[in-house]
């Protein structure tokens, strides 16, 4: 405010004394004389005011090329000027037009196009942190993995891009296969950048494939702390791995550690159905039953699975099919209406040979739900009532072919396993496998509709059920072949305890 009204008088004042001074001149009597040497020169009043301004710019003029030589002569020896500074914003400005450029043909999939246009933002910006980056990932496009791991090298020695480096060498190696050097970047990347939600999943990954548990609960637990997983989920997610790590100290001899790490996964995720298993038999080892028991109904009550009912049985191993059949009822009263459930207390039944309970248990799931091992049971229910061969044998040949019902699948690639994994043998995904029925192309028996006629026309005897399963019939089911060996009523001593 000051200062405008400051620059207000003074332009008043300056035009006040201009106007004065012209006044003068212009009163003034003979002029301006001005001698040099031998020569005068005599100026009017208006003459001599057109000489001073002349004189002025004059003077201006020198200044303006005084300064554009001494700009010249610092141009020349290196400093910076406004020519400097004129020439570096066009040369600023044609570098960003390449790098963007460069930009586009990388996201349009033109890579050679890219890595020229990087090349020229190089020369332009001289910006390695930004040009780069744009090399390396042209380079991948075109398939030239020598120049994206020498650019990647060469962002390894800024600071700044340090991490971009890292991940960039980390997933040439993954590509390769290489997934030990993999492990050791993405633990390195990790350390530079632990809030990195696609590094800590790679690291987790290739930590649970390399087993090293100890180190992907570490790696689990740093998501949880970011905030990058769930609570509910980092519980589950450690529960595998606290199996999984149990699963490997056993495999290392030592008992006692590995029941201490199979009752922690086991309280962890109390609905894993492996770590209830296991911490189980654990608690059978030392002798604890009830724990034991109330571990394995809590898992049943959330997932009823055949390895429960195994793991239960073994509870108490040497008793007679009836006792057996009281005993479950503490399991069985749980998610009664469950086809798991419904398909034990049938092989329960049939193991006591209580047939008529055994066929009520079993209802209608043949129908509803035909599996192998449902149609195995009904098979040996209509034995041991009575019915004829040629009526048993038609079930077998229907359960030959029938979908073998839940199993291990994986919910990412649908790879069937035989037996639970924490990681999956098809797409190396961690903790995706599920219990539940797999995609029908993966149990179907290729031709099996096509020799129902044949097996079931056959007149020899149905003692030998096996012969269903002989190679030269179709392929060889162990599950179902061993359900029919427990489910034959002729020898019911051997069915005494249930196989799920």
């Amino acid at each position: 405010m000051l200062w405008s009204l400051f620059k207000i008088i003074l332009f008043v004042t300056a035009i006040a004394l201009l106007t004065l001074g012209a006044g003068f001149l212009m009163e003034t009597e003979g002029g301006i004389r001005i001698a040099i040497g031998a020569t005068e020169y005599n100026l009017e009043p208006l003459q001599a005011v057109i000489a001073g301004v002349l004189l002025v710019v004059a003077i201006w003029l020198a200044i303006i090329v005084l300064g554009l030589l001494v700009a010249f002569i610092r141009f020349v020896n290196g400093d910076e000027t406004a020519i400097s500074r004129y020439f570096d914003r066009s040369r600023e400005r044609k570098g960003y037009e390449a790098l963007a450029e460069g930009m586009i043909a990388l996201a349009s999939g033109e890579g050679s196009t890219a890595m020229s246009k990087a090349s020229r933002a190089e020369k332009y910006l001289h910006r390695p942190e930004l040009t780069n980056l744009l090399t390396a990932q042209a380079a991948e496009m075109t398939g030239d993995k020598r120049k994206a791991d020498e650019v990647y090298r060469r962002l390894l020695k800024d600071e700044r891009t340090q991490f971009v480096g890292v991940r960039g060498i980390m997933k040439q190696k993954l590509a390769e296969g290489d997934t030990e050097t993999a492990m050791k970047l993405a633990q390195k990347a990790f350390a530079l950048k632990p809030r990195h939600t696609e590094t800590q999943d790679v690291l987790l990954g290739l930590q649970a494939r390399h087993n090293d548990w100890s180190g992907a609960r570490k790696t689990l637990g740093a998501k949880l702390k970011y905030g990058d997983l769930p609570r509910d989920v980092h519980k589950r997610r450690d529960a595998v791995l606290a199996l999984s790590e149990a699963k490997g100290v056993l495999n290392e001899g030592n008992d006692i550690k590995a029941r201490e790490a199979a009752i922690e996964a086991n309280r962890l995720s109390p609905d894993l159905v492996p770590a209830a298993v296991m911490a189980a038999r654990t608690y059978i080892e030392q002798g604890k039953p009830r724990y034991a028991s109330r571990v394995l109904i809590k898992a049943w009550s959330a997932q009823p699975h055949p390895d429960i009912a195994a793991a239960f049985a073994e509870i108490v191993p040497d008793e007679t099919p009836a006792d057996r059949l009281v005993r479950f009822r503490a399991l069985t009263k749980h998610r009664d209406g469950d086809p798991e459930t419904r398909m034990l207390l049938t092989e329960l039944n049939i193991a006591a040979e209580n047939y008529t309970e055994a066929r009520k248990a079993l209802g209608d799931l043949p129908e509803v739900l035909p599996s192998q091992r449902a149609l195995t049971l009904l098979a040996a229910i209509e034995r041991g009532e009575g019915a004829d061969d040629q009526t048993v044998r038609a079930l077998l040949a229907r359960a030959v072919t029938a979908p073998r019902g839940p199993q291990w699948v994986c919910d990412n690639c649908n790879h069937v396993h035989a037996a639970w994994t924490p990681i999956c043998d098809g797409c190396q995904g961690f903790d995706t496998l599920a219990w539940k029925p797999a995609p029908e192309t993966d149990h179907a028996m290729q031709g099996g509709a096509e020799m129902l006629p044949l097996i079931v026309g056959e007149t020899e005897a149905v003692d030998d059920t096996t012969e269903l399963l002989d190679p030269e019939d179709g392929p060889q089911d162990d599950v179902l072949e061993a359900e029919l060996v427990d489910a034959d009523i002729d020898s019911p001593e051997e069915a005494d305890a249930p196989k799920p």
